[in-house]
């Protein structure tokens, strides 16, 4: 029989998945609606092919250094087990109390580092853009990103270490760049994976996504990185790497948050059932 605690749990975690979908839907109809600039469009015409090549070749080298080699210098930005600690109070106290409060707490402090993340991005990309510098910045700018994104999954109980785990988190990242249908076909890959079992993942299954996804950072960035490789215009393109940055991790918050309601929301439903 449903206790008390039970129905105020469920109640809370019904409230805010339903947040999350709304935040979700506004994010798919903004997706639907996106249409390049004109004037974007005609500059990036006259980009050499090769620029484009380039630069998905930078972005998928940046992800491979940073995935394989990066974590540990990325890790010394935060202190993971802290994190995890704190994750695990914070959980105790939703399995106790159960209520929107306890919850909105959790989704406070996966945002707070943010504000860190955010600035570090925004000095290096303007700093360098000053500088002229484009494609050296792509591998700072993705520790900074991957930074964000694995405090975020520490926050709501989440290890990254997995390739399975890596993928998803690569699928997360190409979703948040893509428009239209796209946007709608990534996500509902992305909203498979969040309840999804361990499977076999191979190295070849990891290379394939990363290219994918270095991909729509060049696309999506094409411009603004050739831009930032010329010297005193680059701080335009360089002070893109905040706006891209947030836009990413907006959706993978939105993302974390969904798993681990969904996460609960299964537990409290076993609960009921034994």
């Amino acid at each position: 029989m449903m206790n008390l605690n039970q129905k105020r749990r469920d109640a809370a975690l019904a409230k805010e998945l339903l947040a999350v979908e709304k935040q979700e839907k506004k994010m798919e109809q903004a997706a639907l609606k996106a249409k390049p600039a004109a004037w974007k469009t005609e500059l990036e015409s006259r980009i050499p092919e090769n620029v484009y090549t380039g630069l998905e070749s930078a972005f998928c080298k940046g992800f491979g250094l940073v995935f394989d080699q990066g974590r540990a210098i990325i890790e010394k930005g935060y202190n993971k087990e802290n994190i995890q600690a704190d994750h695990s109070i914070r959980d105790f106290a939703v399995q106790v109390k159960g209520g929107r409060k306890e919850l909105r707490k959790m989704h406070k402090s996966a945002k707070q580092s943010d504000l860190l993340n955010l600035a570090v991005t925004t000095v290096e990309g303007v700093g360098l853009g000053a500088l002229g510098v484009g494609m050296p910045d792509i591998v700072l700018f993705l520790g900074t990103l991957l930074k964000g994104v694995y405090e975020t999954a520490l926050n709501y109980g989440f290890d990254y270490e997995s390739r399975q785990e890596q993928i998803f988190i690569l699928k997360m990242m190409q979703t948040a760049l893509s428009t239209g249908e796209d946007w709608v076909h990534r996500n509902t890959e992305v909203d498979e994976m969040l309840t999804l079992e361990t499977v076999g993942i191979t190295d070849e299954d990891f290379k394939l996504q990363m290219k994918e996804t270095a991909s729509a950072f060049a696309v999506d960035m094409l411009l603004l990185k050739f831009i930032q490789g010329l010297p005193v215009v680059g701080v335009i393109g360089g002070a893109a790497n905040p706006v891209y940055y947030s836009k990413v991790m907006k959706y993978v918050q939105m993302k974390y948050r969904k798993r681990y309601l969904l996460k609960q929301k299964g537990a409290t439903s076993n609960e009921i059932s034994v």
